[in-house]
């Protein structure tokens, strides 16, 4: 792609999403629908003046980086810790569960064993973008629902990069008409996992923490160490072979106990913005909407049961450890879809020639459906910074 159809492309997406965002804020409708329905018009199954997808969905990943990295940020390692010994239980549990739930839905519909199983793991997770996205930040950062949240997405990113990188091996020697095992790599990569976190925090102990204290005048200075600190430790736990948002999350959690992280984290904030909506953009664009009409009933019953059962079943499994009734089914309902990693492995798993595209397009579809479902019943039932009420809009 030239640099101007670089820039050509940024102007039709953002001048794009702030026309329909305006008649989304007018109509009271979810911002996170505006971006995606651009996608779809501007994108090549649509007007097809947008057509560089791939190259729009990995400058977009940059945004769930900088998210995470965001998240690190508000976390003291030994509040997460915290968290995480009170979420492991209902992370597995009710990954079983949703598990079950879409290898059911797809086997019912005639997908092979291999394919319902792909369609059942993608179900098992929520979205960490919607999930922290319509989270107001006094909750995100005092709250139990946030902690329960938060806590929870963690787990199932830990859960989702397991799964990618076995799909990546079991891809590999299925191509190459090899035995299926599981590879010690994977076990290495988890492996690496403690060490790089200790390796962070002796880090900016001794490195990144004296140079800020030294030149914390030069405003611009803690802007890209900061920036180089979240990209230098995202690329080198993708290096190790796991993945970029959790080497970002790794960076922004080793800088929560300084007294500059919420100095950082506000100033990274509109970047992360920036990048958010071309990640939603290319999800609208790069949906092939003409193979649609094969499968439209399946992703339609798939998407119903996740957004209505999700809630059900994490409300009850969250109940024992929450304060309130309404604490509990107010997880359940943010946690109420599928995730961008479902996104993911629909395409890894279709590259690899482990499910078909039909398979494929109902992960990415239901995903689709549950962001637009799980929005709508988020803005107009909870507190959010985009929420529709005037009374439940807080950030």
């Amino acid at each position: 792609m030239h640099t101007e159809s670089v820039i050509f492309s940024f102007f039709l997406i953002f001048t794009g999403a702030a026309l329909l965002a305006t008649l989304s804020l007018y109509f009271r409708q979810p911002l996170l629908l505006a971006y995606i329905v651009l996608g779809a018009i501007l994108g090549p199954f649509g007007l097809e003046w947008v057509v560089d997808t791939e190259l729009l969905a990995d400058v977009a990943h940059v945004g769930i980086i900088f998210l995470l990295f965001l998240i690190g940020l508000d976390m003291q390692p030994s509040h997460l810790l915290q968290m995480l010994r009170k979420g492991y239980m209902v992370a597995f549990i009710s990954s079983v569960a949703f598990a079950l739930l879409g290898f059911v839905v797809g086997y019912g519909f005639g997908f092979s064993m291999i394919e319902s199983l792909i369609i059942g793991a993608s179900t098992m997770f929520s979205s960490t973008i919607i999930g922290i996205k319509l989270l107001p930040t006094t909750v995100l950062h005092h709250k139990q629902t946030g902690e329960l949240v938060v806590g929870l997405l963690l787990l199932q990113d830990l859960l989702a990069i397991i799964l990618l990188t076995l799909l990546t091996t079991l891809g590999q020697q299925f191509s190459q008409g090899l035995e299926l095992s599981l590879s010690a790599d994977l076990l290495i990569s988890l492996g690496a996992l403690p060490m790089v976190m200790l390796a962070a925090l002796g880090f900016v102990r001794w490195v990144l923490l004296p140079l800020i204290k030294r030149f914390d005048r030069f405003h611009e200075y803690i802007f890209l160490l900061a920036l180089g600190w979240c990209l230098g430790l995202a690329e080198l736990a993708h290096s190790i072979g796991l993945s970029a948002e959790i080497g970002a999350f790794i960076a922004g959690v080793s800088l929560a106990s300084s007294l500059i992280s919420q100095y950082i984290a506000i100033n990274l904030k509109p970047i992360r913005d920036f990048f958010l909506v071309l990640f939603f953009f290319s999800i609208g664009a790069s949906f092939n909407f003409p193979l649609m009409h094969s499968i439209w009933f399946q992703c339609l019953v798939l998407a119903t049961l996740v957004v209505t059962i999700k809630p059900v079943v994490f409300g009850w499994i969250i109940r024992p450890i929450c304060k309130s009734k309404a604490t509990s089914w107010e997880v359940g309902f943010r946690l109420g879809q599928t995730s961008e990693f479902s996104i993911l492995i629909a395409t890894l798993a279709a590259s690899s020639m482990l499910i078909s595209e039909s398979a494929s397009l109902l992960i990415q579809a239901t995903a689709i459906l549950t962001f637009v479902a799980s929005s709508y019943l988020v803005v107009w039932n909870f507190k959010s910074p985009i929420a529709v009420k005037d009374h439940l809009r807080h950030d």
